[in-house]
This record gives C-alpha cells, sequence and structure tokens, in this order.
C-alpha cells in the first residue's frame, strides 16, 4: 500500500522480565496486523542510579518499597534474550524494532541489523546519545515527549550534523503521561512538528484506547506507536495504560480503513458510486402535457428522476424553446 502507515505494537517492558511472555505477545503483535514489535534495551546501571526516583504512575502500578534501578533490574532481558527475540519475531513475520536506552545497547541493537533505530522521548537533551545515533546513519524514529518545539530542533540538528539525513528521520509528536489525559493530547502539536521542522511525522500514543492514533493517522501520522499487553491487571509499570489483544486487532483494523478512506484527494467519482449517477440524478421533463410548437415555461417544465435525459443544469438554455413534438407529462424533454 502507498504511504502505509507503520504501526508499531510497542511490547515495551510488558514482558515483565519474562522471555516466555515475550513470545506470548509478539504473536498478539502478528495477530493483530502490526508492522512492527518494538522492545526496550538498557542495561539498568547504565541508565538510572540508586538515587533516581520513580514516576507517579510507576509508584501506583509496582512495588513501593523498590527503587527505579531494582523495578528496572526486574524488567531488563539480556541481549541474548533480545537476540532470540528478533528471530522469534522473524518466523512469525513481524519486524523487530527496540528502543536504546545507553550507548552500549545503541552499539548492540546497531549490529543486531535493525531497520531503523527508535529514540524515546527521555533521551532527547542526551547529546552523547544523540550523536552516537546521528553517526551511524540509519533510519531513525523520535519521540519527543515532554519537549517544546525549540528541543525538538536542537536534537534534529544534532543527528543531521552527525550524518543521518533530515529525511530518515521521522519525529513522533507524544506525551509521556502514563495514560496520557485526553485534553494533554495537542494532536495539533503533530503538525506545527511537520511544518516547523520539515519532517515525516507521527503519535506515539498513551491515552486509553484507540481513537486517538486514528484520528492521528487522519491528520497525516506516518507511524503509529501504541503499547500493548496481555492483560492490563498484569503486574509492571506500563500495562495499564496499554491495549489487550483484542484493542491491539480492532486499532489497526480501524487504521487500515482510514488508509484507505483517506484516498487521493482527485474529487471526482468513485468507481462505486458511477452507477448511482442516472438513480440519483434528475432530468428534464414536461410537467404537464405539451403541444407541439409550444413555448417551454417554468409551467410546464419540471424536474424528475432518473437522470438520463436533458440535465437541469441546462434550465435556462430549455426555458424559450419550442417543442418539436408532442410530450405527456414525465416525458423527457429532448433537444
Amino acid at each position: 500500500m502507498k504511504n502505509k502507515v507503520q504501526i508499531i505494537a510497542e511490547l515495551g517492558v510488558n514482558h515483565n522480565g519474562k522471555i516466555d511472555l515475550a513470545h506470548e505477545l509478539i504473536d498478539v503483535a502478528s495477530i493483530a496486523g502490526a508492522d512492527y514489535v518494538k522492545l526496550q534495551t538498557g542495561i539498568p546501571n547504565l541508565v538510572t542510579s540508586r538515587y533516581a526516583p520513580k514516576a507517579d504512575y510507576q509508584l501506583s502500578s509496582t512495588e513501593p518499597n523498590e527503587t527505579l534501578l531494582e523495578m528496572c533490574n526486574k524488567l531488563t532481558l539480556s541481549f541474548q534474550e533480545t537476540r532470540s527475540l528478533k528471530l522469534y519475531a522473524e518466523k512469525k513475520d513481524i519486524k523487530f524494532l527496540s528502543t536504546p536506552f545507553d550507548l552500549v545497547s545503541i552499539d548492540f541493537l546497531y549490529k543486531l541489523g535493525l531497520d531503523c533505530l527508535k529514540i524515546p522521548s527521555g533521551e532527547i537533551t542526551n547529546l552523547p546519545y544523540l550523536r552516537k545515533i546521528g553517526g551511524l546513519k540509519k533510519e531513525i524514529i523520535m519521540s519527543t515527549g515532554m519537549a517544546d518545539l525549540e528541543e525538538i530542533k536542537d536534537a534534529l540538528d544534532v543527528l543531521t550534523n552527525f550524518g543521518t539525513s533530515k529525511d530518515k528521520i521521522t519525529l513522533l509528536h507524544c506525551n509521556t503521561e502514563y495514560p496520557t489525559p485526553m485534553n494533554d493530547v495537542n494532536l495539533n502539536a503533530m503538525l506545527t512538528i511537520r511544518d516547523e521542522l520539515g519532517t515525516k511525522v507521527g503519535y506515539s500514543d498513551h491515552t486509553l484506547g484507540i481513537e486517538i492514533p486514528i484520528a492521528a493517522v487522519a491528520m497525516g501520522a506516518s507511524v503509529i506507536e501504541k503499547h500493548f499487553t496481555l492483560d492490563r491487571s498484569l503486574p509492571g509499570p506500563d500495562h495499564r495504560a496499554s491495549l489487550e489483544p483484542d484493542e491491539l486487532k480492532a486499532m489497526v483494523n480501524a487504521i487500515r480503513n482510514i488508509e484507505k478512506a483517506m484516498g487521493d484527494g482527485i474529487k471526482q467519482p468513485s468507481p462505486s458510486e458511477k452507477k448511482n449517477i442516472p438513480i440519483a440524478r434528475k432530468s428534464i421533463v414536461a410537467g404537464k402535457k405539451i403541444e407541439k410548437g409550444e413555448i417551454f415555461t417554468s409551467e410546464n417544465l419540471t424536474v424528475k428522476r432518473p437522470g438520463t435525459g436533458i440535465s437541469p443544469i441546462r434550465w435556462d438554455e430549455m426555458i424559450g424553446q419550442y417543442a418539436e413534438r408532442d410530450y405527456k407529462a414525465d416525458e423527457f424533454i429532448e433537444e
């Protein structure tokens, strides 16, 4: 499909550190028809200090007494497990992505041969990180949660200055609250990013439900990213703001329908409606009995279905002409 929206099913850390659960989630993403399934890859002690606090949404959905670093250690898959999940995804006919959260993980994912590298919102001000990814000259998808336009522009400049051309970068509008309140979504900001920075744009969604990513596609998003889980009641920081399997499939189906519905923008009769033109439109007919030689007037002509005779757009042209034969009421007027 031309200009097909790329749908990223964000598995994230919803595997809860369990490889078997990750397999089940990859199965779900493949069955739903997503283009990519995506993990998060990082070495916790390179990403998080022992003093880092949890976000409010993490506090409410994880062990309250554990630190952020302890939580990350529980939810992290090894490089070897990540490599095996990429192979598993390929067997399930779905492309594989992962977000690196540190420089070592960038190297690992690059060597793993991914289609592109995904930059999370939290790294948009991480200069060494951005320089490293920009220098790899891969396709890049970058989320922009918590950032203003100037910060996004600065990050984009780093990526391009270090070797990645702008046409290889897609910026995702995003709000980094789980779940995102509807009045904070600000979908129009996606268009601001596109118009001001001249990049491809998409949307990474953390709202409840599926309507917002569908709306983003109608507005021009080329990439949609959405968290999913087997069950929102599972323990872990991201399950509550994730789609369950049936919802993920419904979102994918809805996006594919929106893609079809957007069309080519040319206003003309569609193939399916052409057959209805003569049925729905009207023709100029005799409004009552008209004798040969009588002048056509608004009193003896009228407009009725079907539209297989003279079009009523020519009404003024027909008024004042002479009838060349007798007409019964409802007969088509002839030239």
